[in-house]
C-alpha cells in the first residue's frame, strides 16, 4: 500500500472543521439570552432579599423602621406569610379548641328543624391532613375568626369595642358559608356557635396531671 494514499493532496480544499464544544450554563447562551438570564436572576435575588427584610422587620422587636413602615410590612406579611412563634414560646399552646355550629332551618315543607352540632374545625383539619399544599383558608380562616371574636368580647359575650360587631358578622358569615350547601332546599333562620376546649394531655413520661375534660362556650343564637 502506498504510504501517501491518505496524505492530503496539495491544493485540495480543507475538510470540515469541528465545532468547538458548547460552554456549560449561562455562558453557553447567546448574548441576548445571557442578558435576560442575568436580569431574571437579579430580579429573583432582589425579591428574595426584600421578602427576608420585611419578615425580619415583622418578627424583630419594635423599632423606628418597623413603626414607620408598619402598613407596608403588614400588607406584605398578612395573610400569606404570617409568623406564629407560639410553638417555641415559653408558654406554647396547651389546648385544642374546636369551633362548632348548629342551625335552625325552615325546610321546604315548612317544618322548623334544629340541626345537631357540626364540628367545623374537624372538617378543616381533615382537609389539611395529608395535603402537602393546604389552602390558607382551611388553615387559618376559622381559627383567626374565633380568636378575633374572643379578643373583642368579654366572658359574657358582650363586645368590648367597635370591632365586636365586626367580629360577630365575620364569624356568622363563615358559619353560613359552611352551612348553605347542606340546606339548599330550606332556609336558615338562625345559627349558634360554640367552642369545645380540651387541654392537651401530659406526655406519658410526665407525672403532671391534666384535666382533659371538654369545656364548652356557647354563644347566643344569631338571626340570619
Amino acid at each position: 500500500m502506498d504510504s501517501n494514499e491518505h496524505e492530503p493532496v496539495e491544493g485540495a480544499p480543507p475538510g470540515p472543521r469541528k465545532a468547538p464544544p458548547a460552554r456549560p450554563g449561562i455562558a453557553g447562551l447567546s448574548a441576548p439570552y445571557r442578558v435576560l438570564a442575568a436580569l431574571a436572576l437579579g430580579a429573583v435575588a432582589v425579591a428574595a432579599c426584600t421578602h427576608l427584610a420585611l419578615v425580619f422587620l415583622h418578627v424583630a422587636p419594635s423599632n423606628t423602621v418597623s413603626k414607620r413602615n408598619a402598613a407596608l410590612i403588614d400588607g406584605w406579611i398578612y395573610p400569606e406569610f404570617e409568623q406564629n412563634w407560639k410553638l417555641f414560646a415559653p408558654n406554647p399552646l396547651q389546648q385544642n379548641i374546636a369551633v362548632e355550629v348548629r342551625a335552625q332551618v325552615r325546610t321546604g315543607g315548612g317544618e322548623l328543624v334544629t340541626s345537631g352540632w357540626r364540628d367545623l374545625s374537624a372538617e378543616d383539619g381533615a382537609a389539611i391532613r395529608h395535603n402537602p399544599l393546604p389552602s390558607h383558608t382551611e388553615q387559618n380562616e376559622l381559627r383567626r375568626a374565633w380568636d378575633f371574636f374572643t379578643g373583642s368580647h368579654d366572658d359574657n359575650d358582650k363586645p368590648t369595642g367597635e370591632r365586636g360587631a365586626l367580629s360577630e358578622e365575620y364569624l356568622r358569615r363563615i358559619a353560613l358559608e359552611r352551612l348553605a350547601p347542606v340546606y339548599r332546599d330550606g332556609r336558615i333562620l338562625r345559627v349558634q356557635l360554640r367552642s369545645a376546649t380540651r387541654s392537651v394531655p401530659a406526655p406519658g413520661w410526665s407525672d403532671e396531671k391534666t384535666d382533659t375534660q371538654t369545656y364548652y362556650r356557647e354563644l347566643p343564637w344569631w338571626t340570619v
